[in-house]
């Protein structure tokens, strides 16, 4: 979203015509319109939120630019990006604010159970602030009214390179990988419905800010959506792509980070997407509408009762006068 002060923070990359009369509202304004529309039943927030060097205050930001969310009453998490961190608070400073906003179910990092070790290790000694994992429980009254059936996993993917020597941006570290094949492997134990193959598995998604070095190498023949930027990606790759393919469960991953793509590509059977550029205190290009992608899981029904996901599908909306939708698509099916 790249939010700043409200009214009186100006739009970026819009028609002369609209520059006038556009701030950080419009921003504020679309997502209304999308929650009003979809009518989601979780919203995610994959980083940017706020933009910090035009914030005066993060706090005040953040309160403005989750406002639609929390007046929804509709749950809802979210990550951070590159620029959160640079106006008054530091990224754990800002996890902590978000997890204790009205109906956020954001956490700033878990009590995590290493089968490494013999002794429970705290949050603290997971790198970044903002991994944690959020199950989807089954129907009430039926047999999957106890067991995850969809599971979404958040990571921080950082901000700038720390390391001396080594350039850009931020990438996700050693520890989260291992704290997510952890808890992967402790929900498909505990979870599993029925025998045991690939496709009772859980399903899950991954929701993190900066893309993966993989996806560079997407070509424009081969996805949905359009390119119409370099990835601006970390110059290293930490092996989170092989994490998802070891795991099993992961059927896609979501980032924001680069405001003029939103295209989806598939690799090793799973699907990288970019949510599209959404904030008007950002980024983009006059003419080429603001966005948001939706996720839709579908349920299969049994004779009595809803069971497991059946299928993952995905659609944006553009912030025109009908909200168009586009580029709709069938990203995991369980047959």
């Amino acid at each position: 979203m790249h939010y700043a002060n409200g009214a009186v923070t100006s739009c970026e990359d819009v028609f002369p015509s609209q520059f006038h009369s556009c701030s950080d509202l419009n921003t504020s304004a679309f997502l209304n319109r999308m929650i009003q529309y979809e009518k989601p039943d979780f919203i995610v927030f994959t980083g940017d939120n706020i933009y910090g060097p035009d914030s005066a205050d993060a706090a005040d930001s953040m309160d403005a630019a989750f406002a639609p969310a929390v007046k929804s009453k509709i749950a809802w998490a979210a990550v951070l990006g590159n620029h959160d961190q640079e106006s008054t608070m530091t990224r754990e400073e800002l996890m902590s604010y978000i997890s204790v906003m009205d109906y956020s179910i954001s956490q700033v990092n878990p009590l995590w159970n290493n089968h490494n070790t013999s002794q429970r290790q705290r949050f603290g000694q997971i790198n970044g602030f903002g991994n944690y994992n959020i199950e989807v429980k089954g129907a009430f009254g039926s047999e999957f009214e106890n067991v995850s059936i969809f599971n979404l996993y958040f990571l921080d993917s950082g901000d700038r390179s720390v390391v001396p020597g080594i350039p850009g941006y931020g990438w996700i570290k050693e520890s989260q990988l291992t704290w997510l094949q952890d808890v992967s492997a402790v929900l498909q134990d505990a979870n599993r419905v029925g025998p045991e193959t690939q496709s009772n598995l859980a399903p899950a998604l991954a929701f993190f800010h900066i893309p993966l070095p993989e996806v560079r190498h997407f070509r424009a023949s081969g996805i949905v959506g359009e390119k119409q930027e370099q990835v601006g990606c970390a110059s290293v790759n930490s092996g989170v792509l092989n994490t998802f393919i070891h795991s099993g469960d992961v059927k896609a991953a979501f980032v924001g980070h680069d405001h003029v793509n939103d295209f989806c590509g598939k690799t090793e059977g799973i699907w990288l997407c970019y949510g599209g550029g959404f904030g008007y205190h950002a980024y983009g290009k006059a003419g080429w509408s603001r966005r948001a992608r939706v996720i839709m899981a579908n349920l299969e029904k049994g004779q009595k009762m809803w069971q497991g996901v059946t299928d993952i599908r995905t659609w944006k909306r553009l912030d025109d006068e009908e909200l168009t939708k586009i580029n709709e698509q069938l990203l995991w099916s369980k047959q």
